[in-house]
């Protein structure tokens, strides 16, 4: 890093906070704290769903394994996101911004009483609060070490320096500012990414080595499926983010909700989808190469790091370190607002008289403190990530099996096939993912595809199961007008 870099980067730091302090004008209660008052364009939308389901953490765990298999991630993470996209653009999308025009919700387990029963939230809610705990400090992690690799700060300063930053935006601007910033920094990440693409091909010999680098390679990485992850990890990770990316991972949910309209909704979804077609095609293909260029890399997971240290001159490195900077705090600063909205509306009204009945001043003062406490328990757990199996082992082996069993119910309980499924079909279905879990992993210490797939498609089965037999039950008319309005009987 040269002082040219470092004023990139100071820069961007500067540009960031701006848009948090321009944003608290639009912040009048916590409507638009967390759901930016249902007026999110769906352009902006599908450009902060794209780069909020993704952190620092593709730049390190994602980048070790470019580095190792090849090509397979594009297929099993980048192609999987885009399926679950489109199926959300048919079915989910549309529902859950139904949802806040019905029912007037602002966080995505606030629906779930009405749909279950309160015990139902709470589980779920609780669940959720719990695991993004350790997703989010995961993705602290990663940054930390994004910004050891450039500027030799030790992680734990580099984790309480990307926190200090995002609590200054997100606690004041709510929503608006994590939106904004998400659209600024996909423009800055695909700037540097584009550098480093073009900076790699020339290096390589120019456009031929796009196709020709894979004879270089070992035979493996050009094929679709290499190492642990098969075709059978592929389908897995299909249906784990049809789930994740379609609300059960609530900070997306949120860009459905704040949509205007169905109609929206389902724009925003599509265009996240194309994004992650295409986008991650030039992002990756340094990774790729980096095998030929850097061989015998002791760290993989420093590929990308290396890569950016290497071909870019001053100014632009900075401009990497803050495009990786800006897609960690952008996903864990929508994150926290997200459970920001769970705990202030669903959780807290429920242990205390005094939470209740908040009007949108009242709750906006709550959001910003409960943002800010659960931020600080984030980089706590940022700091001691090893202690939970690295980066690639919280996001993947832990977050990525349980996100399943926990969203089975809120996500499936939105469609109309499911309309019968009931609390205990609900809470069943998460404990027996949960079971799953625990069997698989330490029973049969298994391999990462049945990790994966297990803890989910015994959720989905055992809930599909329950609704089934319930098949001859009479629907409650409020369960029936809740269904006609989620499917767009009401819409205008």
């Amino acid at each position: 890093m040269q002082s040219l870099d470092y004023a990139v980067l100071v820069a961007y730091f500067i540009l960031v906070t701006a848009i948090g302090l321009y944003c608290f004008r639009k912040i009048k209660g916590s409507g638009d704290f967390f759901v930016a008052g249902g007026k999110i364009p769906w352009w902006l939308g599908g450009v902060s769903h794209h780069v909020s389901g993704y952190s620092g953490v593709v730049f390190v765990g994602l980048a070790a394994i470019a580095y190792e298999d090849g090509f397979t991630v594009y297929v099993w993470w980048a192609c999987s996101v885009a399926i679950a996209c489109a199926l959300g653009a048919a079915w989910f999308g549309p529902r859950w911004a139904r949802l806040r025009l019905t029912l007037g919700i602002e966080s995505p387990t606030e629906y779930l009483s009405m749909r279950y029963n309160l015990a139902t939230q709470q589980i779920m809610a609780w669940c959720g609060v719990l695991l993004k705990l350790f997703d989010v400090g995961a993705k602290w992690a990663s940054i930390g070490i994004l910004l050891h690799g450039f500027t030799g700060l030790p992680i734990t300063v580099g984790v309480l320096v990307s926190g200090a930053i995002s609590l200054a935006y997100i606690t004041v601007g709510g929503l608006w500012a994590d939106l904004y910033n998400d659209f600024l920094q996909f423009f800055v990440q695909v700037a540097a990414g584009l550098v480093l693409f073009v900076a790699v091909v020339s290096h390589m010999g120019g456009i031929s080595s796009i196709s020709g680098i894979w004879a270089q390679l070992p035979a493996g990485n050009s094929q679709l499926f290499n190492g642990e992850y098969t075709a059978l990890f592929a389908v897995a990770f299909i249906i784990v983010a049809s789930l994740s990316y379609n609300g059960g991972t609530w900070n997306l949910a949120a860009r459905y909700i704040g949509a205007p309209s169905a109609k929206s909704a389902r724009k925003t979804a599509i265009l996240s989808g194309a994004l992650y077609l295409i986008w991650p095609l030039f992002l990756f293909f340094p990774m790729w190469a980096a095998p030929i260029l850097l061989p015998d890399l002791a760290d993989t997971s420093q590929s990308y790091v290396m890569l950016a240290r290497e071909f870019l001159p001053a100014g632009l490195v900075g401009l990497v370190l803050a495009a990786m900077f800006a897609a960690t705090t952008s996903m864990t600063s929508s994150d926290s607002n997200t459970i920001s909205a769970v705990v202030t509306r669903d959780i807290l009204p429920n242990m205390s008289e005094k939470f209740r009945n908040l009007d949108q001043k009242q709750g906006l003062r709550i959001a910003r403190l409960t943002t800010f406490t659960f931020m600080a328990i984030t980089l706590m757990i940022g700091i001691e990530a090893e202690r939970f199996g690295g980066v690639l082992g919280l996001i993947i082996s832990w977050f990525g099996a349980l996100i399943g069993p926990v969203s089975v119910p809120m996500v499936l309980g939105l469609l109309p096939i499911y309309q019968r499924a009931d609390a205990r079909a609900a809470i069943t279905s998460i404990f027996a993912g949960f079971a799953a879990f625990v069997f698989v992993t330490y029973g049969l210490e298994a391999g990462i595809d049945l990790r994966t797939l297990v803890p989910a498609s015994t959720s989905i089965a055992v809930f599909s199961f329950m609704t089934w037999i319930r098949r001859n039950e009479p629907l409650s008319q409020p369960m029936a007008d809740l269904m006609l309005g989620l499917s767009g009987k009401y819409d205008k």
